[in-house]
């Protein structure tokens, strides 16, 4: 899910529309989208640990 994120995120399209083309795969929310929040924290998750 991180890699396309990050690729729909070079393609600048806002966190919702991110959001709105993935799906969890795993645990109770399987098969549905993840909030914005939730591209917003793993985007930045990504790219604090690049800079270390």
């Amino acid at each position: 899910m991180l890699s396309m994120a990050l690729h729909l995120r070079g393609q600048n399209l806002s966190l919702r529309d991110i959001a709105a083309r993935l799906v969890i795969t795993s645990g109770a929310k399987k098969g549905r989208p993840p909030s914005a929040a939730t591209v917003l924290r793993m985007l930045r998750d990504h790219d604090q640990q690049s800079v270390i």
